[in-house]
């Protein structure tokens, strides 16, 4: 037995895997008294196989991340960016109007300049660098981007896109030297190179103020530098390079999540590659825990310390810059609106009091403040609007007026003789600039018209002291409004501590508001309402600001307490991912995961003067990739299955190599590909960009395998017959990419997929139609003739005209684009729904009265007797009158409605239209509330017309008026 047993040595660690020697010299053993430089044992032999290596390729001088690259592929790159530039700069100046996001992209840039506060769905590097263009360039912001096809005037439109531009052409070197990295042949890089070069998609992407272009370049950049750290830790760790990679790799990780948060899928394809080499120095017995933590450490600091530092920077500065109120602000919390200038608060008093004039301020949606202005809602009871509305204005200014029949509690009272707000305590809230009080009955609301739902509105006149319907309840929100500060919070009401809710004392809702805006006739502010079924969390209010005259000046005073950095940081971020999320209303031209890799359906970007830009990827490209992600699927499944059966396909130093090399950029589309199906909100193909440049590097990473085998002319062959394909691809869809011009014969030919959905009809018939200008598409000259009957001289032969015209117009509508293709529009900007007009209010004679036999047609109308009228007869109302108290106020019930007849319905709207006259949106342009002007004005316009068609009214019920 003992003959023939051998014991094994101990296995000797591999060069360079955390033992390195203490000198530059080999160490000598027992067994090697004399080591070659270049000896490789048995272990380490093992171990380049299992990396896709043979020993004759270990080199003692290593070139810096792996890049052996010769003075010949220096001079290809450099031909490579050149030829990339031409590709994505021609004729970039053109179309010299808006395009697509542009009007998102392009509008930030001009808030960044203005410093305007607003809130994006996306980090700001990206943003913040297209702005630098702008501002390097002379760009004062004054330019609005509101419509796509707008024409630039003053905007050096131009030097903004050459940031994505650039950046695009910086994505091929990088290609390139990646699969270099990769060991991949210089010709297969060279294929990645061109491939990427000429892809539809990305030229179009990359000539425009867009951020996919900044994202894919920073997603390249990322994959390079953790390569070439990978090479260099498969060397030497802890070197002066190894670390330089390192940190180069998260700065760039930290960089492609600075553009978009898609970045967070090249952060977790780093992630699960460091995962990996983390768990082969774990499950490596050579290698000591010290050593061990020291890699955990380095990679920890530089893959998740520096990226967070460096996207945390990007958000200092962009609070730095947005320094001013924007149209963001009512996104954000109170707190966090008082740190922007203009919109800071100056200490206000902590007691609230009956009589006291407070601001009062939603909770939960930061929607604004509770606002009334003399417009009336067009529907239910017509009455005064009651809305939110985001910005400071006297308009906000509500007086508490105590509506209980006896004294507040002795409790109550102050040192001072004020009577603090206690819970449970009724009130009236009376609206100081209109003389109005806050009600509510059982009308459904304009907007939200659902049974547990009512109208909030403003009723009342003044001298007059309101009805039941005006009394609310407060009631205290403990929980809420527990602060260490103020123990009184929950005691009674405090300024800016307390939360509390309002309850309306007949019918039992809560005053309430949510994320709905009223339409035009309410100027978009945010819809107030009294639910019966309120979310608590929509239905807390609180007051920002108080005022009382008996209050003396030493009284204690509050503020808001302004958050810091951090918080501000986590509030955005907080904000962006809910609104991100929210983003599931349907576009005209996004799409869904399953369709990106079939390249099933573009975006249309921009049609104009017979030319359309139109987001379309290069067809081969495209499928080829995806034609690469599947063999990779099916291969590696084949040779797990073989693996099974006792097949050694492993130990094959090619397999091994192909089969790390392809599975890390399979792993790479997956994370940038997959996450997509889990989300609901809107989508778009040139979300699948990220991925398609991993599928790109992959399907050459299959072609170096397929063609390892071949001599390297046939590669060379083959290479440039798929190089030469897609040049032609490029070359058949480019008019779409650049905007030239293009016939509708070869745009037809080109419609290779049924749902490519771009309107060929927009072209004209021939190109030498657009070198007369915008000329309309051919049409038929031929006379259209008829034939009409004379008696003297029999039947005449003459033309037509009315059936030429009709003939003409529906020629027209024939060639009108909207019949193949929706209209261009930008992908939503849930942010743009904020209220962009800086409004406010202003001082406006008051609405004429209501003649006296009118006010009673109006629900719970206010009554003023006067002395020549018979008390009596005020008990003698219409069938369905609510009499309410001594004859000081009459109210009409929803029944009364079905009881007018046609006369008095033309009274009451025309009472109504006096009232209340729309307001064109054109007219808020000074930046004030829109008010009701005296019907006694006339003005052209809308306003104008809807004038003169009241007086017509009024002239055919009461002519002898009219005299």
């Amino acid at each position: 037995m003992s003959g023939s047993f051998r014991a094994r040595r101990p296995a000797s660690p591999p060069p360079g895997a955390g033992f390195p020697p203490s000198t530059g010299a080999p160490l000598a053993t027992t067994r090697f008294p004399h080591p070659r430089e270049d000896h490789l044992d048995a272990d380490a032999r093992r171990e380049l196989a299992s990396k896709g290596l043979s020993p004759g390729k270990l080199k003692s001088n290593i070139p810096s991340g792996g890049f052996n690259i010769t003075s010949g592929e220096v001079k290809l790159l450099i031909g490579l960016v050149l030829l990339a530039a031409a590709v994505r700069l021609y004729r970039i100046s053109r179309p010299n109007s808006v395009v697509f996001d542009e009007v998102h992209f392009g509008k930030f840039a001009s808030r960044y300049i203005k410093t305007q506060y607003f809130v994006d769905v996306h980090p700001p590097l990206a943003k913040l660098l297209i702005t630098l263009a702008a501002f390097l360039f002379g760009y004062d912001g004054h330019f609005d981007f509101k419509d796509i096809g707008k024409i630039y005037e003053g905007v050096p439109y131009v030097a903004m896109r050459m940031v994505p531009a650039l950046l695009g052409v910086a994505t091929v070197p990088l290609a390139y030297l990646t699969l270099r990295a990769l060991d991949c042949r210089a010709t297969t890089s060279l294929v990645a190179a061109l491939f990427i070069t000429f892809e539809n998609g990305l030229i179009t992407q990359s000539r425009h103020i867009l951020l996919d272009s900044p994202l894919i370049f920073f997603t390249a950049l990322s994959m390079f530098s953790w390569v070439g750290f990978c090479n260099e830790d498969k060397h030497r760790p802890f070197t002066d390079s190894w670390w330089t990679w390192l940190v180069l790799s998260g700065l760039s990780l930290g960089a492609v999540v600075s553009c978009k948060w898609v970045g967070l899928f090249t952060i977790a394809t780093v992630g699960f590659s460091t995962i990996y080499q983390l768990w082969v120095l774990i499950t490596d017995i050579r290698i000591p825990p010290k050593l061990f933590f020291r890699h955990f450490a380095a990679r920890a600091l530089c893959l998740i310390v520096i990226p967070l530092i460096f996207y945390m920077t990007m958000f200092q500065i962009h609070f730095m810059i947005l320094g001013s109120s924007g149209e963001g602000d009512g996104f954000m919390s109170s707190e966090f609106q008082h740190t922007l200038g203009g919109r800071g608060m100056e200490d206000t008093y902590a007691d609230v009091a009956l009589g006291s004039e407070v601001s009062i301020r939603h909770l939960n949606t930061q929607g604004g403040y509770l606002h009334s202005h003399p417009s009336v809602y067009p529907s239910g009871s017509k009455q005064q609007q009651i809305t939110l509305y985001p910005h400071r204005d006297h308009n906000n200014d509500w007086r508490i007026v105590n509506a209980t029949h006896i004294d507040p509690p002795v409790i109550s009272e102050s040192p001072n003789g004020l009577r603090y707000i206690t819970p449970g305590m009724r009130i009236k809230l009376f609206h100081i600039s209109t003389e109005k009080m806050l009600h509510s009955h059982d009308i459904r609301p304009p907007v939200s018209e659902v049974d547990f739902q009512n109208e909030v509105s403003a009723y009342g006149a003044p001298g007059f002291q309101g009805d039941a319907n005006d009394d609310w309840i407060l009631e205290i929100d403990e929980a809420a409004s527990r602060d260490r500060r103020d123990r009184e919070a929950v005691k009674r009401l405090r300024t800016l501590r307390t939360k509390f809710r309002l309850r309306h004392a007949l019918t039992g809702c809560y005053l309430f508001s949510h994320k709905v805006k009223l339409p035009e006739w309410g100027f978009e502010q945010q819809e107030v309402t009294c639910n019966k079924n309120a979310v608590r969390a929509n239905s807390l209010w609180f007051v920002e600001t108080a005022m009382h005259p008996d209050l003396p000046a030493d009284a204690p005073k509050v503020n808001y307490r302004l958050p810091g950095f951090f918080a501000k940081f986590l509030e955005l971020q907080q904000v962006m991912w809910t609104t991100n999320a929210g983003l599931t209303d349907r576009h005209l031209f996004d799409s869904r995961p399953d369709a990106w890799p079939r390249l099933r359906r573009g975006i249309n970007f921009w049609v104009k003067d017979h030319r359309q830009i139109y987001l379309i990827g290069n067809p081969m490209v495209w499928w080829l990739s995806t034609l690469s992600v599947v063999a990779y699927v099916a291969v590696r499944g084949l040779l797990i299955l073989r693996e099974k059966r006792g097949f050694k396909d492993f130990n094959n130093t090619t397999i091994v190599k192909y089969d790390n090399l392809c599975g890390f950029l399979f792993m790479g589309w997956a994370l940038h590909y997959g996450p997509f199906w889990l989300m609901g909100r809107q989508l778009f193909l040139h979300h699948y960009f990220p991925a398609l440049y991993f599928a790109i590097l992959l399907s050459c990473g299959v072609f170096d395998f397929v063609t390892s085998s071949l001599r390297p002319k046939v590669r060379l062959q083959i290479a440039a017959i798929l190089c030469i394909l897609a040049i032609w691809n490029f070359s058949k869809f480019s008019p779409l990419a650049y905007g030239t011009p293009w016939t509708k014969k070869s745009c037809e030919a080109a419609k290779w997929g049924k749902h490519w959905d771009f309107s060929c009809n927009d072209f004209l018939d021939d190109l030498s139609q657009y070198n007369t200008g915008p000329a309309p598409p051919t049409v038929s000259k031929a006379i259209v003739q008829t034939t009409i009957s004379d008696p003297h001289r029999g039947n005449i032969v003459v033309e037509d005209k009315a059936a030429a015209q009709r003939q003409q117009k529906q020629k027209n509508e024939d060639d009108n684009t909207s019949i193949f293709i929706p209209k261009v529009e930008p992908g939503r900007d849930i942010f743009a729904e904020a209220p962009v007009k800086d409004i406010r209010s202003q001082d406006v004679p008051q609405p004429p009265k209501l003649p006296k036999e009118d006010e009673d047609k109006l629900i719970s109308s206010a009554y003023i007797p006067s002395p020549d009228v018979d008390q009596q007869g005020i008990n003698k109302g219409k069938v369905g009158e609510e009499i309410v108290g001594e004859g000081k106020y009459i109210g009409n019930t929803a029944k009364d409605d079905k009881s007018q007849n046609n006369a008095e319905r033309e009274a009451s709207e025309q009472s109504r239209t006096q009232t209340a006259t729309p307001l064109s949106v054109e007219e808020d342009t000074a930046g004030m509330d829109p008010v009701v002007p005296p019907p006694e004005a006339k003005e052209h316009g809308p306003l104008g017309e809807a004038d003169a068609a009241a007086d017509k009214v009024a002239k055919e019920l009461y002519p002898e008026e009219a005299d």
